[in-house]
């Protein structure tokens, strides 16, 4: 299996650079088409302070917006072409979240950046990430906005629950997973099943640790009781003494409102990843 198609959302902000850097050195490796997309943002003022700007400001904004969007296209155009990558450039306008979602459905993987609550990120993104994994019907390839990611997927972490979210991500993440140099099956309090219905069997993990290997995929399997630690802290505490470069999980194996309630991995992980995070629902 592998990529042919890849999105990566790019924008002016200072941490865009590192996630289109990850996006090409992913296509290149997959010799994949890689589309580089630009949301215009909806203008901060509110409507009615906007119908009282003349008309002539309001055509040059829109003239500045697009004098804007060509320069990052030519930008990001020229990497991918420089990196021998086959790429387009799209710009559009509407809600961020829904155009992304709406290009990502004809794509293999969505490459987007991990929102910086401090950062200077042209168009609000708090929300997108977990969003557009609710709505894209494809994985989401989430860059953190710190550190640097050239190579994603050579030791590579997959968070296990047996649940139809995590079964998709492992599927979804076969392109990487195949050519991971390790792979690390991780279930998290796991609840044994003698059937595995509604649980991981007597040896949890190992289950889907031998379909990956039907893959060629060279996947051990582990499980871990944490006293007081959360889901979400285990995974990154496991990633880092792994060195893993890719946590691979399912998003939202509860309903949104119960993680925004009571907490839970995926919104932990959005808040406070240190490695990229391929996520599916």
């Amino acid at each position: 299996m592998t990529w042919k198609d890849i999105l990566v959302h790019v924008d002016g902000g200072k941490h865009s650079p590192v996630r289109v850097q990850a996006a090409i050195a992913l296509a290149r490796r997959h010799n994949a088409h890689l589309t580089g997309l630009y949301v215009y943002g909806a203008p901060s003022l509110p409507p009615y302070i906007m119908s009282q700007i003349p008309t002539g400001v309001v055509e040059q904004m829109a003239a500045d917006a697009d004098t804007v969007a060509a320069k990052i296209g030519v930008e990001f155009s020229a990497e991918a072409e420089k990196a021998g990558v086959s790429c387009e450039w799209r710009a559009d306008r509407g809600d961020p979240t829904d155009v992304l979602a709406l290009h990502a459905r004809y794509a293999d993987v969505a490459v987007i950046g991990q929102p910086d609550p401090d950062g200077d990120d042209p168009v609000p993104l708090a929300e997108m990430p977990e969003r557009l994994v609710l709505e894209a019907g494809r994985p989401v390839l989430i860059v953190p906005y710190a550190g640097q990611f050239g190579h994603i997927g050579q030791r590579a972490l997959v968070a296990w629950n047996a649940n139809p979210e995590s079964t998709r991500a492992v599927h979804d993440a076969l392109p990487l997973l195949e050519h991971a140099d390790s792979v690390t099956v991780l279930a998290v309090n796991p609840k044994r099943s003698r059937t595995g219905v509604g649980g991981h069997g007597e040896m949890p993990g190992a289950d889907i640790a031998h379909h990956l290997a039907r893959h060629g995929v060279k996947a051990e399997a582990a499980h871990i009781i944490p006293d007081d630690v959360g889901i979400g802290d285990m995974l990154l505490s496991r990633a880092a003494d792994l060195g893993a470069d890719l946590i691979v999980m399912g998003g939202y194996g509860r309903s949104r409102l119960a993680e925004v309630i009571l907490g839970g991995a995926t919104r932990h992980l959005f808040q406070h990843m240190t490695v990229p995070v391929l996520m599916s629902h």
